[in-house]
């Protein structure tokens, strides 16, 4: 489309008679910006947009109320640094072999910061990164305050599988409740940053991508009083299948609980002040995400600002007698997903299954870019608009304390968790959303065990990828001198922040 402006001058020392003046120019492309917001361990069911009664979470509440919701989101591997690896690269886990928290990203494989930067345009870093180094190219503008594994090594402690060493984790979950902690600081100056970044960047002349990365509610479990006094812990709800007597006996999660030293179930008052902290962590991540899209709209950029929320992975809370993360259940496989702003369908939900491979391609759509995405993966923005597309997405894992690699597939209905040279799990999420009734071996689901299976091995070859991590973890712990110093090295609960020293236990 061409307009046509007419310009009459006079010029007094020749002529009396107006000059017509043709400029023909093309209309200018509306600009969009991007801020991904990413949390770290947020369980999507402690929300209230995906049907919390709790008000934890008022902010991003607010924000599914101006955009799209989606009910099946899932994170591509549920730890955090194969995820994060899987999130930058738009690849799957095992396609670019990040298996645990021993494998960071290093930058050698494109990311999507990458390519946005490399296309001449700003995308900076706000928070936890979990890569290898910021001295690596990891493809962004800027890195502020960027929180890095250990050393550029991770925790090498987790490729011991093969009968590794207990996890005693009872201290900390037991010790749950009121709390400063180094994590919500660090949070309240990733808040502070991009806040500043904000207006800083106001005037942009061409759209710009922020990623705020925020560390909480991961644990440690403990948050500041003024947050505990806004629950009830009495009034909480508990995960499925916390009790004894009701967890799943299948091998693979009885070998996750017997190396977290988690054989005996934690008393009633230790698992209600666990969650009661994990809820103030909750509603204190949320208002520091309230802190920035404030700022975004009284700077007048939401309206040509799209937003992605989400987090790397989930948190268990108790569910199937587990804490943190490891597993495709929907409480730590699941992630809360929501996009907002110019374009995107209000105050909607979205039922068809996506997952953080479709982050890439929704940044590249939202920014206008021609680059290549995943096979597998898809605009969110497009999908918003697809609300019961029919869809498959799929996760894995390989990381510490999981005797064998297990992979996930879900469709709109079911749901398939396969584990390597083990028995695979089926579950139907219209009907068991809290996956307790597993129905792999239900003759009347025979059909639709064989056909997930068969799609699952489409992608992947669940054995043949079990045995590559597998040798690639042997591999990396002998690079670091064998068993032996890896047992003696230790691990950490958590990664340190910016500053601060990891607290190895061995």
């Amino acid at each position: 489309m061409f307009f046509l402006f007419l310009f009459f001058r006079r010029d007094l020392s020749l002529t009396p008679i107006s000059t017509l003046v043709l400029i023909a120019i093309k209309p200018m492309k509306k600009k969009t910006n991007f801020l991904l917001i990413l949390s770290d361990e947020h369980q999507k069911y402690v929300s209230g947009c995906y049907g919390n009664a709790q008000n934890v979470t008022p902010s991003l509440d607010a924000l599914a109320a101006r955009g799209t919701r989606f009910s099946r989101a899932y994170t591509t591997c549920p730890i955090c640094v194969p995820a994060r690896a899987s999130l930058a690269t738009g690849k799957y886990v095992h396609e670019i072999g990040n298996w645990d928290n021993a494998f960071p990203y290093d930058g050698s494989e494109r990311s999507w910061h990458h390519e946005v930067r490399d296309a001449g345009l700003t995308v900076d870093l706000i928070g936890k990164l979990h890569f290898r180094s910021e001295e690596d190219d990891n493809g962004f503008s800027q890195e502020h305050q960027p929180l890095h594994v250990v050393n550029g090594i991770g925790d090498p402690f987790g490729c011991l599988r093969q009968d590794p060493p207990v996890r005693f984790r009872r201290e900390g979950i037991n010790s749950a409740g009121e709390g400063d902690t180094t994590y919500q600081q660090y949070d309240v100056r990733n808040a502070d940053k991009a806040i500043d970044w904000l207006d800083e960047h106001r005037e942009d002349e061409q759209p710009w991508t922020l990623f705020l990365s925020l560390v909480c509610p991961h644990p440690p479990y403990k948050v500041k009083r003024e947050y505990l006094d806004l629950f009830d812990p009495d009034k909480l709800p508990r995960p499925p299948q916390w009790k004894k007597e009701n967890w799943p006996t299948h091998p693979h999660y009885e070998y996750m609980r017997k190396y977290f030293d988690a054989t005996e179930q934690h008393t009633n008052d230790q698992i209600k002040n666990l969650i009661h902290a994990y809820y103030g962590l909750t509603r204190f991540l949320d208002d520091q995400i309230g802190r920035v899209l404030q700022q975004l709209e009284a700077l007048g950029l939401d309206k040509n600002t799209r937003i992605i929320y989400s987090t790397d992975h989930g948190e268990c809370l108790s569910a199937r007698g587990l804490f943190g993360k490891f597993t495709h259940y929907e409480e730590s496989g699941g992630v809360p997903m929501i996009l907002a702003g110019p374009d995107v369908p209000e105050g909607s939900v979205c039922d068809t299954p996506v997952s953080l491979l479709d982050v890439h391609a929704t940044i590249y759509d939202s920014l206008g870019l021609d680059l290549p995405i995943h096979r597998n993966a898809q605009s969110l923005i497009e999908l918003a608009r697809q609300p019961e597309r029919q869809r498959s997405v799929f996760g894995e894992y390989h990381a510490l304390n999981s005797e064998n690699g297990s992979f996930l597939l879900t469709d709109n209905r079911f749901k398939l968790i396969y584990h390597a040279n083990q028995s695979p799990q089926l579950f139907d999420l219209s009907s068991d959303p809290d996956e307790i009734n597993d129905l792999s071996e239900n003759i009347k689901y025979k059909d639709t065990l064989d056909s997930m299976i068969v799609c699952l091995r489409e992608i992947c070859d669940p054995e043949a990828i079990d045995a590559q991590a597998k040798a690639d973890q042997k591999a990396l712990i002998n690079r670091f001198g064998g068993e032996a110093e890896v047992r003696e090295r230790g691990f950490f609960e958590n990664s340190p922040v910016p500053g601060e020293s990891p607290k190895f236990k061995s």
